[in-house]
Formats: C-alpha cells, sequence, structure tokens
C-alpha cells in the first residue's frame, strides 16, 4: 500500500471510516493546496510504518463538500482521527512527519521494525 492513500468520499466515510475498528487518520486535502501535497509523503511513510495500529486515508474536499461541512473543516490540511465513529484529534496544517507522529503518539507506537 506504500506509496498511494486510500481515497474515501461521501457515499462511503461511515463505512471506511466511522465502523473501522482500528484508528483513522483523514487526510483532508485538494488538489490545488500546496501544503497537502507537501505533507503527503509523510502520511504515506506512516502509512506503510503503522499501518497495523491506524489507517490512512484521504478525502478530497472538492469532490465529496459534505463530508467536510459535517465536521467543519474550514482550512486544508486537516487530519482528522477518527476512532469508535467520532473524532478524537485534529491536526491542521502542515507539519513535518515527526511532528505528526508525535501528534498521534496516542495511536502509534513505536516503529514496528
Amino acid at each position: 500500500m506504500a506509496g498511494t492513500l486510500k481515497n474515501v468520499t461521501d457515499a462511503d466515510f461511515e463505512t471506511e471510516v466511522l465502523k473501522s475498528t482500528k484508528p483513522v487518520l483523514v487526510d483532508f486535502w485538494a488538489e490545488w493546496c500546496g501544503p497537502c501535497r507537501q505533507i503527503a509523503p509523510s502520511l504515506e511513510a506512516i502509512a506503510a510504518e503503522y499501518g497495523d495500529q491506524i489507517e490512512i486515508v484521504k478525502l478530497n474536499i472538492d469532490q465529496n463538500p459534505g463530508t467536510a461541512a459535517k465536521y467543519g473543516v474550514m482550512s486544508i490540511p486537516t487530519l482528522n482521527v477518527y476512532q469508535g465513529g467520532e473524532v478524537v484529534k485534529t491536526i491542521v496544517g502542515a507539519k513535518p512527519k515527526a511532528a505528526i507522529l508525535r501528534d498521534l503518539s496516542d495511536f502509534v507506537g513505536g516503529p514496528t521494525a
């Protein structure tokens, strides 16, 4: 799965994210968003390293405005972590991989290597 993150839509958000048995980080992004593209490699690396502990998916806000509006996503990139159908963590803005991992420390343990 490394290199490409799964895309979710308004239609499958409930099934893919809210009903997931493990935490899911949703990357709210858009094609025109430079910072969104900037953090994509970090998210792909985290997904490759910690995919057994947390699922990472992308939601294009231009193609799926309903979900973004429902969760009050006003600026992107916004990373929401969902657990048990609820938002349990929100990270706004582009950050380096290490900072994102610090923010996710409640959900991912040490390296799985």
